[in-house]
């Protein structure tokens, strides 16, 4: 049952969320073993990652370049020295039973992350605290015709990075606005797929209430087995109201860790919340201090790409774009960055905008494709544009014939089409002008009803010399040169 909105104006929702994102290496954290997805169950272990007797973890640099790249993209200090940790807690799914980790010392400090929530008009800065690197845990199985529980270790030892804030999310909508910019963020880094449906980009959130005027924080519940950014919305949603049904209740709040159910968009308890010293974390005594030096912080700046924010800001101040085009065209990357090649050889910015977010999504969405293979290349895509504003051929004929024989036609250019199949515009008033007297003298009755007051009848007259020109003679030229003969 829905809180009022009266009672709920009465409090505050404080959120933080703690993100998981799976790297994309080709090999775990402290191993070679694979991290394919999809493989057979236990077909990706080994010795170290089912934490075997006398093993000994060796870790993967490219991880911790990709958790150095994270850092930049969220602003973060880079920590020198960097110690990991072990977490001891036992699961079926935790083979060591014990999880390494970063405790003391995460890679990445500080930093944040730019939202703009629904609704909002202004920008937000959402605090983090860390970005550190751990391995990932095995899955388990729980099938519904039985009450046994599977286990697949194959995603054990996979390379994580954590992505912690502050507690300063005060709605579901920011929460839904934040983990939408990570998961933008990874994939611009190419450091994570982002799919949550599969595991890869996972959050847990803290949720606590407390009233408008107090100075201290409720007491926190935590939700997990969220599989989209749309759930966690909605789970935030309800245990904000939950928590403020109970507090009116005059009832206390118990820190626990909860379940969320996608089909009844309920939570339920999972069990007491640990605490840290449950952890009881201490150093890992087989791998030595990671030391991050001033040289290879510098290697991994140079990789950086061009983040969606970058893009953004470049798209709306150079190119002059709306807010909408720009979210549209920055919510992938490789479309954000064919767009820019694009307008590097058109200046006819709203006009390259408009192609890419219709004529050419919708032909990648049909026939479901990426940008990277789309047949036509931002030069002749260019040209095509420049062809329809420099009058030689109209839009219709851009877009209903040119467009499609340049996808036939893999490399063909748009100017060399349109005079092989004779679609350039007629511009000649000496031949347009003879089409509109012939229109006119017999379309006779309908001129007169045109000049007793009948206006709307320029477009039929319009649609007549196109139609008798087959769709060669310029539509402007034609306006003026009816106009001019009709008075």
């Amino acid at each position: 049952m829905s809180v009022e909105q009266s009672i709920r104006n009465k409090y505050t929702v404080v959120i933080g969320l703690e993100v998981h994102a799976q790297l994309l290496t080709e090999s775990k954290l402290f191993c070679s073993d694979s991290t394919a997805f999809g493989a057979n169950a236990n077909t990706h272990i080994s010795p170290i990652s089912l934490g075997h007797p006398g093993t000994l973890p060796l870790l993967n640099k490219k991880a911790v370049d990709y958790a150095i790249k994270m850092g930049f993209a969220c602003e973060c200090s880079i920590t020198e020295e960097n110690i990991f940790a072990r977490k001891n807690y036992f699961y079926p799914d935790l083979p060591k039973g014990y999880q390494v980790t970063q405790d003391k010392a995460p890679i990445c400090v500080g930093g944040k992350v730019w939202i703009k929530a629904k609704g909002e008009t202004e920008e937000k800065a959402i605090a983090l605290n860390r970005i550190h690197m751990e391995e990932d845990a095995g899955k388990s199985i729980h099938t519904e015709d039985s009450t046994d529980t599977l286990v697949d270790y194959n995603r054990a030892g996979v390379p994580l990075i954590e992505i912690v804030t502050e507690p300063v999310l005060r709605s579901a909508d920011e929460a839904y606005a934040f983990l939408t910019e990570v998961r933008k963020l990874v994939r611009y880094l190419e450091i994570c797929d982002g799919n949550m449906e599969e595991g890869s980009l996972r959050c847990d959130a803290n949720i606590s209430v407390m009233c408008k005027d107090a100075k201290e924080y409720g007491d926190k519940v935590e939700v997990k087995n969220m599989n989209s950014i749309r759930n966690v919305h909605r789970a935030i949603e309800h245990e904000a109201e939950r928590q403020i049904q109970l507090l009116e209740k005059g009832e206390k709040i118990i820190s626990e860790t909860r379940d969320f159910d996608a089909a009844k968009g309920t939570t339920s308890s999972l069990r007491t919340k640990e605490e840290l010293n449950d952890y009881r974390y201490f150093p890992e005594p087989d791998l030595s201090p990671l030391i991050v030096d001033e040289a290879w912080i510098q290697k991994v700046k140079e990789e950086m790409p061009a983040l969606p924010r970058e893009l953004a800001k470049k798209f709306t101040q150079e190119y002059g774009l709306p807010e909408y085009d720009v979210q549209v065209l920055t919510d992938n990357k490789d479309i954000a960055l064919y767009f820019d090649d694009l307008c590097q050889r058109t200046k006819n910015y709203k006009s390259a905008s408009n192609w890419i977010m219709g004529t050419v999504k919708s032909y990648l969405n049909d026939k479901n494709l990426a940008i990277n293979d789309f047949p036509i290349s931002p030069t002749n895509l260019a040209g095509l544009i420049n062809l329809v504003d420099e009058g030689k051929v109209s839009n219709t004929v851009a877009n209903q014939q040119i467009f499609f024989k340049m996808l036939e036609n893999r490399g063909s250019d748009a100017e060399t089409i349109a005079k092989e199949d004779n679609l350039i515009q007629e511009s000649s008033s000496e031949t347009i002008q003879p089409i509109i007297d012939q229109v006119l003298m017999e379309l006779a009755d309908k001129v007169k009803e045109y000049k007793s007051g009948r206006k709307g009848l320029m477009g039929l007259f319009v649609g007549e010399v196109m139609k008798r020109s087959k769709g060669k003679a310029d539509p402007k030229i034609t306006n003026e040169l009816l106009q001019q003969t009709l008075e």
